[in-house]
């Protein structure tokens, strides 16, 4: 059982994303849901507690200030801890350029779980969300924006779990390294390019020293970093 405030949409004015639904919940020890399906990506967030997800052969155990995504037609199981039981938000959502802009955020199938230390900002986004059930085309609009708004704190904050990371497909990486293909010629620090990728330089040093292969990422010879 769970205690929850849900947003359902069926109007649907755009196509690249758009919300589909989202909602809060507190659940009760052990509540779960699945093994299932979904149509559309679910991102949950915990906001308290604690539980474990469970896709393919996988299973996370998580708890408050981390994110799990649900992709479309993937069969995922989770559950709430028996003593410390999760309460979490969650934002459901589909269009053409959903999946783009999640890999880009470094979130996938491979890794569907991250870090966030973002918890006000998020559920005052989603808590906004659910205040605007009436339809109309203002509404419409704001949902739309708020949407991008959650995407947006994702992207300023989300590290990777402690499980994987996707190497040159992770977004931060990429950015990186088109900063020091571009800057070359110029003695670079490492602060600057934390700078322009948009993390601190802690954070890219760690990506960096990750055991992947960099061979679709060329780094020229003479940049000093």
């Amino acid at each position: 059982m769970e205690d929850a405030n849900v947003l359902q949409l069926k109007n649907r004015k755009f196509s690249d994303l758009y919300l589909c639904f989202c909602g809060y919940a507190k659940c009760r020890p052990l509540h779960n849901f699945g093994p299932a399906v979904r149509p559309n990506y679910i991102f949950h967030y915990i906001i308290e507690g604690k539980g474990r997800f469970s896709v393919g052969k996988e299973t996370y155990n998580l708890c408050a200030g981390q994110g799990f995504l649900i992709e479309p037609e993937v069969v995922t199981y989770y559950e709430a801890d028996r003593e410390e039981p999760w309460a979490y938000i969650w934002v459901g959502f589909g269009g053409e350029k959903a999946g783009e802009y999640l890999r880009e955020l470094g979130l996938n199938r491979e890794r569907p779980v991250c870090r966030c230390k973002c918890r006000e900002e998020l559920q005052r986004i989603v808590f906004a969300m659910l205040e605007n059930k009436t339809y109309t085309v203002a509404n419409e609009y704001l949902l739309e924006g708020l949407l991008y708004e959650f995407i947006s704190v994702l992207a300023r904050h989300m590290e990777p779990g402690a499980e994987r990371r996707t190497g040159t497909d992770n977004l931060y990486i990429r950015k990186a390294v088109e900063y020091i293909q571009n800057h070359f010629s110029y003695p670079l620090q490492v602060g600057e390019i934390a700078d322009y990728v948009g993390i601190n330089r802690s954070y890219l040093y760690t990506l960096f020293k990750e055991p992947v292969s960099y061979t679709h990422l060329t780094l020229p010879t003479n940049s000093r970093v």
